[in-house]
């Protein structure tokens, strides 16, 4: 009922006028020829108004009006007027059939190579091919006649296949991926401070439960050291005391080296560390030494004056101020450090000496840095550091 409604209005537009007031008194969608009347709807149309013997512009309102009604596109539209001139009527064309592929490899063939790969271990896409050439060619296996020549890329495709997968699945390994946060190499001071290198101390599990976390962070150069207690290494925890203990150092700090941890290789730890401008450098495969420094310092003083038995989590705080207060004074401005002095024998050799003269506390080790004071941060001068010195005695510190 629809159709024969849209018919016998439309029908009533005898002039170009008529339908120029049309479009523009219309909506885009407010009329719609059934889709299975389009054709006959553009055959009527072009009979009653005619179409070559306008101007540009008429054709232009008579097109306009067939896509208003029908719903097609200015290109099919000019196809369907380009068939009525040719033919002088539109009918709808037969699909052509649908021509698939033929299938040149059987069933037959995706098991005989699953059981080639199995006898074969999975060899490459065109090690299994010659064996599959060989094996009808040299061997005279009628079997193979067909995957003889088969081409690599498609001998991939029969892997992947349905009925290859149910006969045989083969697992790899994952290949691991890189992870692009930070450089993976070890720190270069050069003799300035500010390179620090940092390291995470677990204070022991009991009953299932785990213990405090401690976080150690020591200057390459000065072996000024800084230790921090949370209650875990997760995100809302960690990146709070990170911060604490780079804004305890005195000077400013220009690189961050830390081990392949998750804890401090992520996303959130990089950004903090960019927003600072601190380089961040991670520990290379097969270099022990990379992260040496605050490894050895776990255990002369974490594990020294902490000790090796379990701390519950709800203690982070008191011992996180037990650091604050009394530890990190006590070692970086009492606690003598050797400070190893770098001999070249006559064949290039690098030596290291530890000579006691050469012992002096970290606080000191900076002091005697040249043009020292370049180093402090902001706001910071020696003679408040000299000051804090004297404010604890080595008895109350320890």
């Amino acid at each position: 009922m629809r159709g024969m409604v849209i018919n016998m209005e439309e029908a009533k537009l005898r002039t170009l006028e008529q339908i120029k007031a049309f479009l523009d008194g219309t909506s885009e969608a407010v009329f719609r020829v059934p889709k299975g009347e389009r054709n006959q709807f553009v055959e009527r149309v072009l009979k009653r108004f005619g179409y070559a013997p306008h101007g540009r512009l008429d054709k232009g309102v008579l097109l306009r009006y067939i896509e208003r009604m029908s719903g097609l596109s200015r290109q099919q539209v000019t196809r369907l007027v380009r068939q009525y001139r040719k033919d002088g009527k539109l009918s709808k064309r037969p699909c052509a059939p649908k021509r698939g592929f033929t299938c040149r490899y059987t069933a037959a063939d995706v098991l005989l190579l699953a059981e080639t790969d199995v006898l074969h271990s999975t060899l490459s896409g065109p090690a299994t091919k010659k064996l599959m050439e060989r094996a009808y060619e040299v061997f005279g296996d009628p079997r193979y006649e067909r995957l003889s020549g088969i081409s690599v890329s498609h001998l991939y495709n029969l892997r992947g296949s349905k009925p290859y997968q149910d006969k045989r699945r083969h697992w790899t390994k994952t290949n691991p991926t890189g992870i692009p946060i930070g450089k993976r190499r070890a720190p270069q001071p050069d003799g300035m401070p500010g390179y620090i290198r940092i390291d995470s101390v677990h204070q022991g599990d009991q009953d299932g439960v785990k213990g405090v976390y401690h976080i150690n962070a020591v200057d390459c150069v000065t072996q000024m050291q800084f230790v921090a207690t949370c209650e875990k290494i997760s995100e809302a925890y960690l990146l709070p005391v990170i911060e604490q203990l780079l804004a305890g150092f005195p000077f400013v700090i220009l690189g961050f080296h830390s081990d392949n941890g998750s804890e401090y290789i992520n996303y959130k730890v990089a950004k903090m560390l960019k927003k600072l401008l601190v380089e961040f450098t991670k520990s290379r495969p097969r270099h022990s030494n990379d992260n040496a420094l605050a490894e050895s310092k776990n255990a002369s003083v974490v594990r020294k004056h902490l000790g090796y038995e379990h701390i519950p989590q709800y203690c982070a705080s008191l011992v996180n101020a037990f650091c604050a207060d009394y530890l990190n004074p006590y070692v970086n401005f009492h606690r003598p450090c050797f400070f190893p002095e770098t001999i070249t024998d006559a064949k290039g050799k690098e030596r290291k000496k530890y000579r006691y003269e050469n012992m002096m506390t970290p606080y000191e080790k900076f002091k005697s840095t040249p043009e020292a004071g370049q180093y402090l941060k902001k706001g910071v001068t020696l003679e408040q550091l000299d000051a804090s010195l004297l404010l604890k005695s080595l008895t109350s510190c320890h």
